[in-house]
């Protein structure tokens, strides 16, 4: 057992919990982290997909009582069959754009330039839509969503396709101009992650199971518990968050992050792998 790739494991495990459901960009923040840890081959490419399993989980724990009321009442209540219906209209675009464009992203747009110039547009993007005004707001609780709401936020979300654009930050602060409320937003971010997720996942998986054998599944175990470890924690604060405060300490810190990996990236200081 190498204790040394099982250590890097729940590291990136812990990245990967703490920043899924943040607007930074948890594929953002795993391309840096694997850079500097080594942790970049193509086996970690779909270990770092994989791993979304975990924080998966944590939300249906956390939004158990919401989930399982839906689907006891789904045969016979229509706000539960809005709500389940609206989460699969959101997700499609992301299957339709992700089969389409998925590898050629890959292979052209995992880089550190790219994560930290996605990072600082991101940035400014949350500042602008901080400042809208207190009457844009429309849509106060996720089950009062309609089915084009979830569509023009499914397609916000393919945003989030490119690495450094955070999906949360896409639907999140999409679904805020959109007139969703920030609880709005958030809440139907988090129903949207569940099927994508965990369909990226299981695709990932199947398309390169080639590259996978029973000595990896220590490497993913550790990878699953830290990654649900910590998105448990950080979901329960980010709900609490944001019943009193804005995104703007995110909107900073992607910017301040972003130019810091520009300047080590163009200094030299740091070698970020491509």
């Amino acid at each position: 057992m190498d204790i040394v790739l099982l250590a890097k494991a729940a590291i990136m495990g812990i990245v990967e919990g703490l920043t899924e459901f943040l607007p930074i960009s948890s594929t953002g923040h795993l391309i840096l982290a694997g850079s500097l840890l080594g942790f970049d081959d193509d086996k970690a490419k779909v270990f770092d997909i994989a791993i979304q399993t975990g924080a998966i989980l944590a939300v249906i724990i956390v939004y158990w009582q919401k989930i399982h009321s839906t689907l006891v009442a789904l045969p016979r209540q229509h706000k539960a069959q809005r709500l389940v219906l609206n989460v699969l209209i959101g997700f499609l675009p992301a299957v339709v754009l992700g089969l389409l464009f998925g590898k050629l992203i890959k292979a052209h747009l995992f880089t550190a330039v790219v994560v930290a110039s996605t990072f600082i547009i991101g940035g400014f993007i949350i500042l602008w839509a901080e400042k809208r005004p207190p009457g844009a707001v429309r849509v106060e609780h996720v089950d009062d969503m309609t089915p084009w709401d979830a569509l023009k936020v499914g397609l916000v979300q393919c945003f989030a396709m490119i690495p450094g654009t955070s999906r949360s930050g896409a639907t999140i602060i999409g679904g805020m101009l959109l007139g969703l409320s920030r609880k709005a937003a958030t809440d139907f971010s988090f129903f949207l992650a569940i099927p994508t997720l965990i369909g990226a996942g299981a695709y990932s998986l199947y398309k390169e199971r080639a590259l996978l054998s029973a000595a990896d599944l220590p490497m993913f175990a550790v990878g699953l518990v830290f990654s649900f470890a910590s998105a448990w924690l950080c979901v329960r604060w980010l709900l609490k968050y944001i019943s009193s405060h804005s995104f703007v300490p995110f909107a900073w810190y992607r910017i301040a992050f972003g130019i810091v990996v520009l300047a080590t990236a163009w200094s030299g200081a740091v070698v970020w792998a491509e």
